[in-house]
């Protein structure tokens, strides 16, 4: 399979096109995770004074996802609620994610840029990524929730953009197994130890992102309801092909150091 995001079928996809990338909905979904959170009035008014620098911040973030979100995220913000929004990510070609649709709960703190975003994975309770946990859990430097370098951390001037990227590039990625810490030093490792631990890996994550789009297709998150049925109606074929190929166990295990070709 080819790396990166550039499907055509995803990304050019007429049907998808008018399901927007970013929207403003008037009311906040009563199934977002966060729905609870800051909703006392002295934490509010940080959201709802426009004279504040957290509105002004959050604007700013709003004009940033309107005019550079790639093809293949869709975000919704929301008037009532600005302190919250819901992300769906496109799992990329390439990857144990690729047709999946994995979605983000994201929360802004009351003195948000000084605090990063709070993000919840809506997971069914499937532990398909070591950055991703059942409990939604998101292991990211940028969101501070993992010790990563000083120059991966959240700050002042970080944006949501970079976090949706982040998420989509450096998690979902082709060769997951090596995000685990401790793993991640062998990624460049020619053993067949190590290259089929992470076949054996991706295998896994195949299988739980299926049972992941059966759960999101079954009970889809409020505000996606018609993009998710479109978007597995248009990837139907693909992914039963997808699965086919799993399922026959085309997915080559290396045996011998002569049959390494990556």
């Amino acid at each position: 399979m080819d790396s990166g995001n550039n499907d055509p079928e995803i990304n050019n996809d007429k049907s998808m096109l008018q399901f927007e990338h970013f929207d403003v909905v008037q009311a906040e979904p009563t199934d977002h995770y966060y729905y609870q959170i800051n909703s006392n009035k002295t934490k509010q008014q940080s959201f709802t004074n426009a004279n504040t620098p957290v509105y002004a911040k959050i604007m700013k973030e709003w004009k940033i996802l309107s005019k550079n979100l790639p093809d293949s995220i869709y975000v919704r913000v929301y008037e009532s609620r600005i302190d919250l929004l819901r992300a769906a990510i496109l799992g990329p070609a390439g990857t144990p994610y690729h047709d999946g649709i994995f979605f983000f709960d994201i929360l802004l703190p009351y003195d948000y840029p000084k605090s990063p975003p709070k993000v919840y994975y809506r997971s069914h309770g499937y532990r398909l990524n070591p950055n991703l946990y059942k409990n939604g859990y998101v292991c990211l430097s940028l969101i501070n929730t993992w010790s990563g370098k000083k120059i991966e951390k959240w700050t002042q001037e970080s944006t949501l953009l970079q976090i949706l990227v982040s998420i989509q590039g450096l998690v979902l990625n082709e060769r997951p197994y090596f995000n685990e810490p401790g793993i991640r030093y062998f990624k460049d490792s020619k053993s067949c130890k190590w290259i089929n631990r992470s076949i054996e890996y991706s295998e896994d994550a195949f299988v739980l992102s299926c049972k992941t789009m059966l759960q999101v297709r079954a009970k889809p998150p409020q505000n996606f309801e018609g993009f998710v049925a479109q978007h597995f109606r248009d990837r139907a074929a693909n992914i039963l092909a997808a699965i086919k190929v799993y399922h026959e166990g085309r997915v080559l295990k290396l045996n011998k150091r002569s049959d390494i070709a990556f």
